[in-house]
Formats: C-alpha cells, sequence, structure tokens
C-alpha cells in the first residue's frame, strides 16, 4: 500500500502516471475476475484505495492553490 506521507512528496505530474497506470491496472483486473482469472481479488480493493489516495492528494493541492 501506498503511504499518504509518500504521495505527498512526489510531483503533479508523477501522481498523474500514477493514477493512469493504476486505472489501467483495475481495468485489467475487472476483466480477469469477470472470465475467472483472478486469483488474489483483495489486489482489486487496493488499486481502488491507492486512486482514492492519489486523489485526495490531488484535490488538497488543488484546494491549497486556491483553485
Amino acid at each position: 500500500m501506498i503511504k499518504i506521507k509518500e504521495l505527498r512528496e512526489k510531483s503533479d505530474e508523477q501522481l498523474d502516471k500514477m493514477v493512469q497506470e493504476l486505472n489501467k491496472e483495475a481495468l485489467n483486473l475487472r476483466f480477469s475476475q469477470a472470465t475467472g482469472q483472478l486469483a488474489n481479488t483483495a489486489r482489486r480493493r487496493q488499486v481502488r484505495r491507492e486512486i482514492a489516495k492519489i486523489k485526495t492528494v490531488q484535490s488538497e493541492r488543488k484546494e491549497k492553490k486556491g483553485v
């Protein structure tokens, strides 16, 4: 799991890239589960939570900037 402290140290571009990669992984996990090939179902939950953490940090930054 990614820690919030680590996310706050990353740049906006790095966070955007991480969200894109996690969204791709989430899509692949959904397909794997639908076809019955997913062994670790808990990974879907982890990915969703990691995306939420990143988006939280991004929204905090936008709010801090006043946008």
